[in-house]
């Protein structure tokens, strides 16, 4: 299988992943779920991306589709197509699968695939983490990890379009 085939193959649907996370579940292997926009892919997003594959054996990444990210961030983003952007994420060597979602939360997503650990950036608090509920009640965690100073796809938009 040659380099693009591999990563295009970790982009999934939903009803993809759920059958690989229950066979992860089944060997006991522990899945780990975050979710975002990640336009603009920069270090910040590499080390977060990292720090969570490091609380479990495969993590997932629930990406949010352009009409998503729009509706979200506004009529100027994304600034990477939706296939741009996934194919990048899927390229991580840690990054076990990507899935696209429509809508502006996760929480469907995340009610389906049943991850066994749920992250995201310490700019969120437990209670204000969508999907926590669904986690937790079903004995799973939820973590928040410290983002790296001074990056964000905000702050890069801004430095290009200064220029």
């Amino acid at each position: 299988m040659d380099n693009n085939h591999f990563i295009s193959s970790k982009i999934v649907t939903k009803e993809e992943l759920k059958r690989k996370i229950a066979i992860w579940q089944f060997l006991n292997e522990k899945v780990v779920f975050t979710n975002g926009c990640f336009d603009l892919l920069h270090l910040g997003h590499v080390d977060y991306l990292s720090k969570a594959a490091d609380l479990g054996n495969h993590l997932v990444i629930g990406l949010n589709s352009d009409a998503s990210t729009t509706n979200l961030k506004g009529p100027n983003r994304p600034i990477q197509d939706e296939h741009s952007r996934a194919m990048l994420l899927a390229a991580i060597g840690f990054v076990d699968a990507v899935v696209l979602f429509d809508e502006e939360t996760p929480f469907e997503l995340i009610k389906f695939l049943q991850p066994d650990v749920l992250v995201k950036g310490s700019d969120y608090t437990i209670d204000k983490i969508v999907g926590a509920d669904v986690v937790l009640g079903r004995g799973g965690e939820v973590k928040t990890i410290n983002y790296i100073d001074g990056y964000s796809t905000s702050a890069i938009e801004k430095k290009i379009r200064q220029q």
